[in-house]
């Protein structure tokens, strides 16, 4: 099994395709996200993530710079490839480079994935809240010098 993760920009057509159509059958078919609200302005500003198993994409994630945080986005794994490891390992690669930039780092988490994103140190802060009618909580991980 050979797992690959690129980082890539939306100028790479061919990647970006392949991204859209994960995001879509993960967020706007399953979870029924409105696809205005999945797909947005913020895009073009983002680094982007494909993971790919064997030449198949099956996963894909995003961050951006908001201020002095980064916050990571859209963290989607294919339903057939999820409860191995492929998401953390999509995580940590993530973290990692991110973590580059050392600053704060924080996502909106729905509430079945809280427990995934704190095995890799994030802590759950605030409230609960609705995000495309999907129960969030707001996880940080803070960079360690």
């Amino acid at each position: 099994m050979d797992l690959n993760i690129v980082q890539f920009q939306t100028s790479d057509h061919q990647k970006f395709n392949a991204v859209r159509k994960i995001r879509e059958t993960v967020f706007i078919i399953e979870q029924e996200v409105d696809e205005e609200d999945e797909f947005d302005e913020f895009e073009g500003e983002c680094q982007h993530y494909l993971m790919s198993l064997d030449g198949k994409a099956i996963g894909t994630a995003r961050w951006r710079v908001i201020g002095e945080k980064v916050k990571l986005e859209r963290f989607a794994v294919l339903k057939e490839y999820r409860s191995n490891n492929y998401g953390a390992q999509l995580l940590q690669q993530v973290i990692k480079d991110a973590s580059a930039l050392k600053k704060s780092l924080y996502l909106h988490a729905q509430l079945k994935a809280i427990p995934f994103y704190a095995r890799q140190g994030f802590q759950q802060v605030g409230d609960l809240f609705l995000e495309c009618d999907i129960e969030h909580y707001k996880m940080k991980l803070e960079f360690k010098s």
